[in-house]
């Protein structure tokens, strides 16, 4: 990890990364290098130029005050709802108009064409909604059997 002194964020609600030198670094934005297969190794702190400030091996090593800041921050604007069964499809063909239940309640969205379902690893499945927001799907094999079933017609 490359080495700062504190990460705090300022009477603005903007993070600030006080580095070894003393300097302040205002406007801080950190990037996750891999939010959905290891969200939590590897975080970049990037200065308002987008220059790398310190990277972050792992969130879960930091001391408690900070992880909870850049977890804070993460949850803000990483909004990704995790699909539990999925309850509807319009048509078999796109688009087509999906009912899901999330882990935030049940939601409709729009699936423009079969590419916007990305296979990840593990049977985990990303969707993009036609509205640009992205859908988690943790374990496709382990959907009921009538979401597998309806799924499947877009895989």
């Amino acid at each position: 990890m490359s080495r700062y002194r504190q990460l705090l964020r300022n009477a603005f609600g903007r993070l600030v990364l006080i580095d070894a030198e003393g300097v302040e670094h205002v406007g801080v934005n950190p990037v996750r290098a891999h939010p959905i297969s290891a969200p939590d190794e590897g975080v970049s702190l990037l200065g308002a130029d987008g220059h790398e400030l310190a990277w972050i091996d792992r969130l879960s090593a930091l001391p408690a005050p900070e992880r909870e800041l850049l977890e804070a921050e993460f949850a803000g604007r990483e909004f990704m709802p995790t699909v539990q069964a999925i309850m509807a499809v319009s048509t078999f063909s796109t688009p087509s108009q999906w009912t899901v239940q999330t882990e935030r309640g049940q939601t409709q969205f729009i699936l423009k064409t079969e590419e916007d379902i990305r296979r990840l690893d593990e049977g985990r499945l990303l969707i993009a909604s036609s509205h640009g927001i992205q859908f988690l799907v943790p374990d496709r094999f382990a959907l009921d059997r009538g979401s597998r079933r309806m799924l499947e017609r877009f895989l």
